[in-house]
């Protein structure tokens, strides 16, 4: 289970903090336990701070403080503090980056389930959609992602397999492995009844909680190799 640790401070010194912040990374690398760490100040009082440090595990998280660099980094922060900090250890229950969720419904109601409506939901009118396939470099707007998904679906009955989710600001990467049966026409080759599969990554934009620019990548020379477009 992912563990947090909120460490809550007053100081008025935050650049000697911040410096022994970037001591510890530095002295723990290939050691530290923590895998991410969000320092915020407090909007009403400048000398308020709020450190969140995440962790794989409850475990993990007394490793990482057993270490002698993280002991002394600590010492060294008190007495840069107005006071002692306080601790607060978070056995995480629920952890839903929201951008992901959205991602998630595409490939499950919209690619895979065939709800065309809901692309105006998820996506904004001016999205902008870049695509191996197309001769474009970009094509605009949210009936893209509709008359590519209709195409697809057309021309094979498939699935999507997400592997992997990552999100980091207001971009999601998702890798995915795709798997179908050729039962439609598909840039010009009539359908052979083939199962066929390939894996790809499509990195999504988002704003305002819609997605408003994709990047797909994947392998359809191998996709055309599988329905005997192209020799191996």
């Amino acid at each position: 289970m992912t563990f947090v640790q909120v460490i809550d401070c007053k100081t008025r010194r935050y650049d000697d903090m911040n410096r022994l912040m970037d001591d510890w990374v530095a002295a723990t690398e290939g050691k530290r336990t923590a895998t991410h760490s969000i320092v915020g100040r407090d909007h009403t009082d400048n000398d308020h701070y709020v450190e969140i440090i995440e962790f794989p595990s409850y475990a993990k998280a007394m490793e990482n403080s057993n270490l002698p660099e993280t002991n002394r980094i600590f010492e060294e922060m008190v007495a840069l503090c107005d006071g002692m900090p306080t601790f607060t250890d978070l056995d995480v229950v629920r952890d839903e980056q929201l951008n992901k969720a959205t991602a998630r419904r595409f490939y499950e109601e919209v690619a895979m389930g065939g709800d065309l409506d809901l692309v105006d939901e998820l996506f904004t009118a001016d999205y902008r959609d870049h695509d191996i396939v197309k001769a474009e470099e970009t094509t605009v707007g949210s009936d893209v992602i509709k008359q590519d998904v209709a195409g697809w679906r057309d021309a094979f009955d498939f699935t999507f397999t997400l592997e992997s989710e990552l999100a980091e600001g207001d971009q999601v990467c998702a890798l995915w492995t795709w798997r179908g049966t050729h039962q439609g026409d598909f840039m010009g080759l009539q359908p052979t009844g083939q199962e066929v599969s390939m894996r790809g990554t499509t990195v999504w934009r988002f704003d305002d909680g819609k997605i408003c620019e994709g990047w797909w990548t994947y392998d359809l020379l191998g996709l055309l190799r599988q329905l005997g477009a192209v020799s191996s």
